[in-house]
């Protein structure tokens, strides 16, 4: 049906060179390059390409892993969305005492996980928070090349695991926030307790910012709860200057003992949970 001789071979030699190992191409990020279905069918049946799932394809011999896949929804499929959570804690290597079972790579921001993110047949399985309590960050082009950029907002773009594939994740501030949204249901204040505990070279300037633009009040009050325990010094210089922590008492879970100054229920064996 294709004639591979000349400008085709060309084609596809262009193609090769353009796919990163592990990347994961979606479609239209093909079709734009034009490279119609038909064409992408070919060089699957050929051997040159694969598609480990509908609608998304790699070079042969590929291995995707879930750095690629967020690599590949970042800067290929353009979507505004970063690692956050649980997931950029073990990125920064601060998951000692995290125990959250099953990995779960947690996506920040407005957008829509495509059906092939969870169709690869990983070990980790992928989630979407839409939440904008701690407020969306647009991820433009532009932004993903820009450190200073990132770190403005609490993010920052790691090395992935293969060569020029950088991933954007929260910071340690923004992870540490982001992962007091799952309190109680999906995270313990136990476990996040316990990160805060080392977590001492945390940037106050940064967090006086995330801690402003936040809009949950329990985010607000148990950062600053738990934070407060351990003496670091860069609590005393955070600026609470404009943090709404709103009013009246947050209830986490029945029999906890309540912050005489922020006013949220906190485990009262918390400091025998602590190693």
């Amino acid at each position: 049906m294709f004639n591979m001789a000349g400008q085709n071979q060309n084609k596809l030699n262009s193609l090769l060179a353009q796919l990163g190992d592990g990347w994961l191409a979606p479609t239209p990020w093909l079709e734009r390059r034009g490279y119609a279905r038909s064409l992408l069918s070919y060089y699957v049946k050929e051997g040159w390409l694969s598609s480990p799932a509908r609608g998304v394809y790699q070079r042969a011999g590929s291995r995707p892993t879930w750095q690629m896949v967020v690599y590949s929804l970042q800067r290929l499929a353009g979507l505004p969305l970063h690692v956050g959570g649980s997931q950029a804690i073990t990125l920064h290597g601060m998951d000692h005492y995290l125990r959250l079972g099953a990995a779960t790579v947690t996506l920040f921001g407005p957008a829509r996980l495509p059906a092939w993110v969870n169709a690869l047949g990983l070990s980790e399985h992928f989630e979407l928070r839409r939440d904008a309590k701690l407020g969306f960050v647009s991820l433009s082009g532009e932004l993903l090349d820009s450190q200073n950029t990132l770190r403005e907002v609490g993010l920052d773009s790691l090395p992935g695991d293969r060569p020029n594939s950088p991933i954007v994740a929260s910071m340690p501030e923004r992870a540490l926030l982001e992962l007091l949204l799952d309190v109680p249901n999906k995270a313990s204040v136990a476990g996040v307790d316990a990160i805060l505990q080392g977590a001492t070279r945390l940037r106050p300037e940064l967090l006086s910012r995330l801690l402003r633009d936040c809009h949950s009040v329990k985010v607000k009050r148990l950062f600053l709860a738990l934070a407060e325990r351990h003496g670091h010094a860069w609590f005393k210089h955070l600026d609470l200057e404009g943090v709404d922590l709103g009013s009246g008492n947050r209830v986490l879970g029945v029999g906890e003992r309540l912050h005489p100054e922020y006013r949220i229920t906190l485990p009262r064996d918390l400091d025998d949970q602590l190693v």
